[in-house]
């Protein structure tokens, strides 16, 4: 009895032996290129401290909304942004500050998707060629005045949700100077229906501006698109 267990004693050792010269043969196999490279995590250092806030976290919408709709639910038939403001003297000042130029980011945010998509464009492009000195009063209405024009389009739009935060900016941690200031966040939703409609007419604004029958030909197919585009770009679809 005492021999066949010490045979066994041997054989199972003598197993996992040959185990671990089989795990050592297959690491070693490995290329140096084979392992993933390292994760470099990049600490941002503010510089202020939050001294209050209206929520115990920093929600997700502000730094990315139409993500944050996407995780949500009964948002298929709107469009989401977020805006936030620079610190400002109390409160009250940084959300009225945060509501009121909420509608004029989205409408910049459309006048900014026209001019590329007529910049990325074999049509467009022509017509905002900075080279051509006869382009320059469309370069300057799409990149002074459409984006006001576009503002009184934005119909609709409706703040759902303010987040605002009390901060203490120290000078020890990077700022200017030692001040209390106020940051105010709101989300804004807006029905897509609405919001395809505004892109259309700010499109057509660019498109009435032109006089020559060619190049508003050109610009029209560069810019028929742009309403579904914008969506598009707005779920991250393009």
């Amino acid at each position: 009895m005492k021999r066949i267990f010490t045979f066994l004693t041997l054989a199972f050792s003598l197993l996992i032996a040959m185990s671990l010269v089989s795990l050592s043969g297959c690491s070693s196999s490995k290329k140096k290129g084979d392992e993933p490279p390292p994760e470099e995590h990049v600490t941002l250092v503010k510089d202020y401290e939050v001294r209050d806030a209206s929520d115990n976290y920093r929600p997700n919408w502000i730094k990315d909304a139409p993500e944050w709709a996407k995780l949500q639910k009964d948002t298929e038939g709107f469009r989401f942004f977020s805006f936030e403001t620079t610190p400002k003297v109390d409160r009250e000042t940084a959300c009225d500050l945060a509501k009121t130029n909420a509608r004029a980011d989205i409408a910049g945010e459309i006048a900014t998707f026209i001019e590329k998509s007529l910049g990325s464009s074999k049509e467009g492009s022509a017509s905002i060629d900075p080279n051509v000195p006869d382009t320059r009063p469309l370069r300057e209405f799409i990149e002074v005045t459409l984006a006001e024009k576009t503002k009184a389009l934005i119909h609709g739009a409706a703040v759902v949700k303010t987040y605002w935060e009390k901060r203490q900016y120290m000078q020890s941690k990077g700022a200017k100077r030692d001040y209390i200031g106020f940051t105010c966040g709101v989300l804004v939703k807006i029905e897509k229906d609405r919001l395809k409609q505004a892109v259309e007419e700010a499109a057509n604004h660019v498109v009435q501006k032109i006089d020559d029958p060619a190049t508003k030909e050109n610009v029209k197919k560069a810019l028929q698109s742009a309403a579904e585009n914008f969506d598009k770009a707005k779920q991250g679809l393009i």
